[in-house]
């Protein structure tokens, strides 16, 4: 049952749960007609204007569980996903006057519309907002800041402008122009905008006779609470099911390996190129600086890598992406052709919490020394600049020279205005590592706590880590064929 004081994702992390269980306990059928009147019983509404509303969009929840789109019925395309009914009460008039207008002789604000939407009334200035084409600039001229720019939220925070809106206000996103980082969802003070899940697919693969595998970003240290390792995810992953659990750091140092072979022979041929391991970075190359793929590493993610490694150690396995990022869902499944497999599908850590609490599973801390997978190089992809790092290691391990001049884009505002300088010839720097979330994978959408929630058990933990190198951990896996590079150079 729900409570006035319950957050948009408790909301969520209910309805994910709910599912989970029904999923497991193969009750799926019926939860869509019941779960919206067992979790919101009787007739008083908790959070929107009546509680028939209400259920209405826990049902939409449902629907983007299922990964059925609450719009059309129809299975989702893309990620992000706006939940109908939950979309409502936002300003429609982005620029409006305040009281703070002294109607001044200078008319500043008249002077600077060029679409004549601002005319003065007897007390102040007034915009119509059939006129209004939101360009900013009355708010730019008036000398008191009388002009106020309520832009919603999601809008705000989209950094590609894929957020539209529609002639009764209701939002829509442009699937041609989103990168899916999922920037919007956090955003959204009513929680109508959500990403979609494969949760089902995943249990289904648990159910059925085919090994499957868990690959757990790195990120994910410290991110389940105090003293809750990779150890302790491993042996929560078994108990769901899971055949075992791989940390995601192994294919991270793959990848450094790999990149650092790519950007030495591209910094030898005064190339350029940009890091490839996120994969909203890499729709935002693809969708809006398309001249700027070539410049995109081959080399495939840390995921990808591990997926390929996987199923290499055991044919027809079948590997999980556990992590922080909902764009990882659009990459996943990508490139499955004869010479290498990614992922086949990905769960954010708030679906694998939503699981390991369906099965009644809780994770424990573990007494035993652990066996550390990946060098402490690759456990900092997960965080801004750690790529960079971990690049720049292999290349000194490999007899290069510590010269690599890295532009390293915190956010997609700072990628945006190195593609830009990229795409004029005047990038000065070399190579880009491009990280579509401030902070890094450990600031993800698809965390279950904030960075700083969790920041200090993470440093903890990654304190206790040994000084192995990149190479070592590629040397390790050495007996294992599988290629690094992507094939279809079109896909994130």
């Amino acid at each position: 049952m729900l409570h006035e004081n319950n957050t948009i994702g408790e909301v969520k992390d209910e309805v994910l749960y709910q599912v989970a269980k029904a999923a497991f306990e193969g009750n799926l059928h019926k939860i869509e007609a019941t779960l919206p009147y067992e979790i919101l019983p009787g007739t008083k509404p908790k959070f929107r204007c009546c509680v028939h509303k209400e259920r209405e969009i826990v049902r939409e929840r449902i629907m983007l569980a299922k990964n059925i789109n609450p719009a059309d019925g129809e299975p989702c395309h893309n990620t992000v996903k706006i939940l109908p009914s939950a979309c409502e009460n936002c300003p429609i008039t982005r620029f409006s006057v305040t009281d703070n207008c002294q109607k001044c002789m200078g008319k500043k604000c008249m002077q600077a519309c060029r679409f004549g939407a601002i005319t003065m009334a007897r007390d102040k200035a007034y915009i119509n907002p059939e006129k209004c084409k939101e360009c900013g600039q009355c708010f730019d001229a008036c000398p008191y800041n009388a002009i106020v720019d309520i832009m919603r939220p999601c809008r705000r925070a989209c950094p590609v402008d894929a957020i539209q809106a529609d002639e009764d206000g209701r939002v829509w996103i442009d699937d041609e122009k989103c990168i899916r980082c999922g920037s919007c969802i956090s955003k959204c003070p009513f929680g109508a905008i959500s990403d979609s899940s494969r949760m089902l697919e995943v249990i289904d693969y648990l159910k059925g006779d085919r090994p499957v595998y868990a690959l757990v970003a790195p990120a994910a240290e410290g991110q389940f609470g105090m003293d809750i390792t990779m150890e302790s995810i491993r042996k929560g992953a078994k108990k769901m099911g899971f055949k075992d659990m791989v940390d995601v750091a192994i294919g991270a140092d793959f990848v450094s390996d790999s990149e650092a072979k790519e950007w030495a022979e591209a910094h030898e041929a005064g190339k350029k190129m940009t890091t490839s391991c996120c994969p909203a970075f890499v729709h935002l190359i693809r969708r809006h600086f398309p001249e700027l793929a070539d410049h995109i590493s081959t080399t495939v993610s840390p995921m990808a890598a591990t997926a390929r490694l996987v199923k290499a150690m055991y044919p027809g396995a079948v590997c999980i992406f556990i992590g922080p990022c909902i764009a990882k869902k659009s990459e996943a499944g990508q490139d499955q052709d004869k010479e290498g497999e990614n992922a086949d599908l990905v769960l954010t850590f708030e679906e694998f919490q939503a699981m390991l609490r369906a099965k009644n599973i809780k994770l424990e801390p573990v007494t035993l020394e652990e066996p550390q997978n990946g060098s402490i190089h690759a456990k900092g992809y997960s965080n801004s600049g750690g790529v960079t790092k971990a690049v720049k290691q292999a290349y000194i391990e490999h007899g290069g020279q510590s010269g690599l001049n890295v532009r390293q884009c915190n956010g997609a505002a700072e990628c945006r205005k190195a593609l830009m300088l990229l795409k004029a010839g005047k990038l000065p720097e070399d190579f880009i590592e491009g990280m579509a979330c401030e902070g890094g994978c450990v600031a993800g959408p698809g965390n279950i706590q904030e960075e700083r929630a969790f920041k200090r058990e993470r440093d903890k933990q990654l304190k206790k880590a040994d000084d192995r190198l990149v190479t070592d951990t590629v040397s390790e896996y050495s007996k294992y064929d599988f290629s690094m590079h992507r094939h279809n150079q079109t896909e994130a």
